[in-house]
């Protein structure tokens, strides 16, 4: 009896401790196959700041590897299936990576394809373009430079990045173009998500190509809850 009152006393303690919640990677619908993830969790749709963590997946579980305060769209988030371009929103969802670009040589260390930028590198943006969200070296003549990005423009925030394929492999046009993870400018972003320098050169050290990196993107809770993607 006394032993039956003891498992009972310990059963019932052990009920009421607080439980450890399981890691953020965990709790999404989908993480990309890989064992590696990004995640830039913003407090709501409106917010423009954040935080980005980065995770390893081994031993059967994810284990935080790096964290950062973000930045995002100067209109907050929306979701990506739905986003308008032109409007300064981050497209909330679950995205590859596909390369690392950069104005400045990649950090020691980096093992993901890198594209340097040159002074005729461009991001088109042009609708009416065949290289609708695309980079082109040099702007085609059916990309109009007021509807491009001249990346070698924006010495500070494509000092290093990474290519969020939002809208990219089968883009829809008016959907939006040139989503990246970037450096940090002087505030909220035009639609990417940025992060300072220091934490963009620690990514690309970190990130492995062979390990299928994708970056998820939404809030903390709500219809854009992050791990609903």
């Amino acid at each position: 009896m006394l032993r039956t009152a003891l498992v009972i006393g310990v059963t019932v303690v052990t009920s009421l401790l607080p439980q450890t919640p399981a890691p953020l990677p965990s709790r999404l619908a989908d993480t990309g196959g890989g064992s590696q993830l990004i995640i830039a969790v913003a407090p709501a749709p409106g917010s423009t700041t954040g935080r980005l963590t980065w995770w390893d997946r081994w031993s059967g579980g994810w284990h935080e590897a790096g964290s950062a305060p973000a930045r995002f769209g100067a209109n907050g988030l929306t979701e990506g299936t739905t986003r308008t371009q032109g409007t300064s929103t981050t497209p909330t969802g679950l995205y590859g990576l596909p390369y690392a670009f950069g104005i400045r040589r990649a950090p020691a260390g980096t093992e993901y394809r890198y594209r340097r930028v040159r002074g005729d590198s461009w991001w088109c943006q042009d609708n009416a373009s065949a290289h609708y969200n695309r980079w082109v070296d040099p702007l085609p003549a059916d990309c109009a430079p007021g509807e491009a990005e001249h990346l070698v423009t924006y010495e500070k925030q494509y000092a290093h990045a990474l290519l969020i394929a939002f809208n990219y492999e089968r883009p829809v046009r008016g959907r939006g173009a040139g989503i990246f993870l970037h450096v940090n400018g002087k505030g909220a972003t035009a639609g990417c998500v940025s992060v300072p320098e220091r934490a963009m050169r620690a990514i690309l050290r970190w990130a492995d190509p062979r390990r299928r990196p994708h970056i998820a993107i939404g809030t903390e809770e709500g219809p854009l809850a992050v791990t609903r993607y």
